[in-house]
């Protein structure tokens, strides 16, 4: 038996107008731009390489969850619970953190310095990738 399938995007936005825990679901790869995940319980929960730009997580528990190489750009982590979350390799372009909790998350701290997260953490200002892809030369 293999391991089960990932969710779609329409199970997920169902089970979040349920207000259903996401904790420790697979959602690898799934286009969930846009979606309001404010709130939720997405303790554990994989989301590497999905499509996350302009979605909102304001006050979401994203514990030890995986955003690894996940588009983030746009995205709002306000008040969020980013403790061991991994978001190496995400793109963070314009993402805000006002008030999360980031102990022990996993940045891209190749593109974004420590002192820029922990900056947005206390103004709330959004991220500005730096490298290769995102200078202005």
């Amino acid at each position: 038996m293999g391991s089960p399938r990932p969710l779609t995007k329409k199970q997920v936005l169902d089970l979040l107008s349920k207000k259903a825990p996401l904790s420790g679901a697979d959602l690898r790869g799934i286009d969930l731009s846009g979606v309001c995940f404010d709130g939720a319980d997405l303790r554990s929960t994989k989301m590497a390489e999905c499509n996350l730009s302009r979605a909102t997580f304001r006050g979401t528990n994203l514990k030890a969850a995986s955003l690894w190489r996940a588009e983030c750009s746009d995205t709002v982590f306000d008040g969020a619970n980013m403790e061991e979350a991994d978001l190496d390799f995400t793109n963070l372009e314009g993402a805000s953190f006002r008030g999360a909790k980031v102990k022990k998350t996993i940045f891209p701290y190749t593109r974004v310095p420590l002192d820029d997260v922990l900056d947005s953490v206390r103004t709330g200002r959004r991220i500005r990738m730096t490298g290769p892809d995102y200078d202005d030369e």
